[in-house]
């Protein structure tokens, strides 16, 4: 039995409560020991783009339109525009059928299983959707809704936290409507390679599932930007079958309250899906929409924005560092700290909290448990770096003094 299958016969646990409500049960009524510093919630707290307030103030008399579901030529053209430039696709991508506007990329990650599952009608009362472990709770929020089984690939260091492709059961895979991968991966904030992503590419269509790549933190990261999914398919060759990638303002932009999204890839898939959408989901206001096309043509306050974050992991490994050894992730801005020496996630989150007043998640309620009682996410951590540089740095100065002592 491949180490894939055993995932799925022995039966993942899905929590039944998000990450942030365990968090306030373990610790309520813990008083923390200095001022409190929140590191938990990925939310961003740099400024928004300056345009902002004057693009949103030139559309105002469209709120009272409702949007067309498959959003503005305009957004369309601008999303679609970016990836080219991004990702070097050569025009590859269709603005008419190859992009949808998203109430942020988290509702096509909620939903796109179901057009998955509906599309490829394989038949079965219960498809399988395959997700990484640690995963963001929407990927079994969607599994849950698809009405599927979900399949929980642990991430170890070992494979940079990606899920293992090689191990994978040929059987499991054919039953699979949807598999669900984040780049670069959240929480542990490590890329996908070209590899990666022509091998999973090629298992997709072989076996008739569809990829939905969570890219939301493609443009946070250290020096090098990572390999989006499309940029492998384009080198492939074959269009963009079987693909739906997913980003948003939120992170790129500091916009995270804008909800504006999109999906772009598969063009039969997304042309199918938005008929769906015009049946059943809500349309991105035409506002928000303009403030996207002047944002992806904007690339300054996206370069502003990575070396604020870039700033702090300096800090962090500077401060951290030298106790637990390299703790800087290639992309997104988490710390995924491994606490092992110390105990597990869960207990040295309530001793941060109660001794330095920092508040941070415990690895293992970003992961699932397993039927044998493992769980990849137990000796981690996960601390934000979203909080002002001043604030950020108190933060490791704590930590680092209390890791330091404990030694």
């Amino acid at each position: 039995m491949t180490a894939s299958s055993q995932a799925y016969t022995r039966g993942a646990v899905l929590p039944s409560s998000n990450p942030f409500q365990r968090l306030a049960e373990l610790l309520d009524g813990k008083t923390p020991g200095l001022d409190p510093i929140i590191m938990t919630i990925g939310e961003p707290q740099h400024a928004i783009p300056g345009f902002t307030a004057e693009v949103l103030a030139e559309n105002m008399a469209d709120f009272r339109r409702y949007p067309p579901i498959n959003g503005s030529d305009a957004f369309r053209s601008a999303v679609a525009g970016w990836l080219d430039r991004r990702y070097n696709l050569g025009g590859a991508i269709d603005p008419k059928d190859g992009v949808l506007p998203l109430n942020g990329s988290r509702e096509g990650l909620s939903f796109g299983a179901i057009a998955a599952r509906d599309q490829l009608a394989k038949g079965l009362d219960h498809p399988v959707v395959i997700l990484p472990n640690p995963f963001y709770q929407t990927y079994a929020a969607a599994a849950h809704v698809a009405d599927a089984r979900a399949v929980l690939l642990d991430a170890v260091p070992g494979n940079n936290f990606l899920p293992d492709l090689d191990g994978l059961d040929p059987d499991l895979l054919e039953e699979t409507v949807a598999f669900y991968v984040a780049s670069p991966t959240n929480p542990e904030g490590y890329p996908a390679d070209l590899a990666f992503w022509t091998r999973l590419i090629g298992l997709a269509r072989k076996h008739r599932f569809y990829i939905f790549a969570d890219e939301c933190y493609s443009e946070i990261y250290r020096d090098t930007p990572p390999t989006g999914i499309l940029e492998a398919a384009r080198a492939m060759g074959g269009g963009f079958a079987n693909i739906i990638v997913l980003n948003s303002l939120s992170k790129r932009s500091n916009l995270a309250g804008l909800r504006c999204g999109f999906a772009a890839g598969d063009p039969d898939f997304l042309r199918k899906w938005a008929k769906f959408r015009g049946l059943a989901a809500p349309q991105v206001p035409l506002p928000a929409q303009a403030v996207a096309v002047r944002a992806y043509q904007d690339e300054d306050h996206v370069i502003e924005n990575r070396r604020l974050y870039n700033q702090k992991f300096e800090v962090a490994e500077r401060l951290l560092g030298p106790i637990m050894g390299n703790v800087t992730a290639e992309g997104g801005f988490f710390l995924w700290l491994d606490v092992s020496r110390w105990g597990d996630g869960i207990s040295l989150t309530s001793r941060l909290w109660s001794d330095c007043g920092v508040k941070v998640v415990p690895g293992g309620y970003l992961a699932s448990d397993q039927s044998d009682g493992t769980n990849p996410g137990r000796d981690f951590i996960r601390v934000g770096l979203t909080a002002p540089l001043e604030q950020t740095e108190v933060a490791l100065e704590r930590m680092a003094k209390w890791f330091g002592e404990q030694a």
